[in-house]
């Protein structure tokens, strides 16, 4: 992939489209409210003992958490997409199990929360005379109590039941996702889960992406990314390590 404003407009355009429909929720009314307990099924199990009296933090407390340039200086820290939802009650799935997992996808926050903060970050790297993008989602949000946990058991929970894929509706656009299965996370944080989904990408074919959602005490965590030569060659996009590392460390 040459490194020029064409490719990088058509990366930004795809990450635009998917954003929109990939990275997205379940509202209220007949979808319902994502609402879980117990703990969830993740790479590590430990529990921090602070969370019990833990207070949920604000969206202005939560902006402050996020990566900044300085963090990661090799990438591009970008606010979030202002044409993305905002709110959950923007966001509808067909199936309520479903609802965690879309969260996670737009960096909304997958637990019963309504606020949260989230950024874009770039990465790239050199492969030959061209360049590999990759843009990935950064979600955060906080919890009172065991909120948190029960935040990454409902993500557990719901890629059994969404299997065999779901329907999102945002801001009047819909996408279609023809499969889940359980990934493998990173084991980062007291906890976390993956999962990778399939997408139906406008009749142009499917795509496949990983997301990660991680909890850091009271805080979760949330990540998926677009790599533009995963798409291309039809494997599956991952969340680059080192942002997950680098966010983690920041929340702990």
């Amino acid at each position: 992939m040459k490194r020029s404003s064409t490719v990088r407009a058509g990366v930004t355009a795809t990450v635009g489209m998917l954003s929109l429909a990939l990275v997205t929720g379940c509202g209220g009314g007949s979808d319902g409210d994502a609402k879980a307990s117990g703990s969830p099924h993740p790479s590590q199990t430990s529990a921090s003992p602070t969370t019990a009296g833990a207070k949920a933090l604000g969206a202005a407390e939560l902006e402050k958490l996020l990566l900044v340039q300085s963090d990661l200086p090799r990438d591009k820290i970008a606010d979030g997409d202002d044409t993305l939802p905002r709110s959950r009650s923007e966001l509808r799935t067909d199936k309520p199990a479903c609802a965690p997992l879309a969260f996670a996808l737009t960096g909304l926050p997958p637990g019963d929360s309504d606020a949260g903060a989230s950024n874009t970050v770039t990465s790239e790297e050199r492969v030959g005379d061209s360049f590999d993008v990759t843009m990935t989602s950064v979600g955060l949000s906080s919890y009172e109590g065991d909120g948190a946990r029960k935040a990454l058991k409902a993500v557990s929970d719901g890629i059994a039941p969404c299997s065999g894929g779901f329907a999102i509706t945002a801001k009047g656009e819909k996408m279609k996702i023809t499969k889940v299965a359980a990934g493998k996370p990173t084991g980062v944080g007291d906890e976390s889960v993956a999962f990778v989904l399939d997408a139906d990408m406008d009749g142009e074919g499917t795509g496949s992406f990983t997301v990660e959602v991680v909890r850091v005490g009271s805080l979760v965590s949330a990540y998926y990314a677009v790599d533009f030569a995963s798409m291309q060659s039809g494997t599956t996009s991952a969340v680059p390590l080192p942002v997950i590392d680098t966010q983690v460390r920041k929340l702990k």
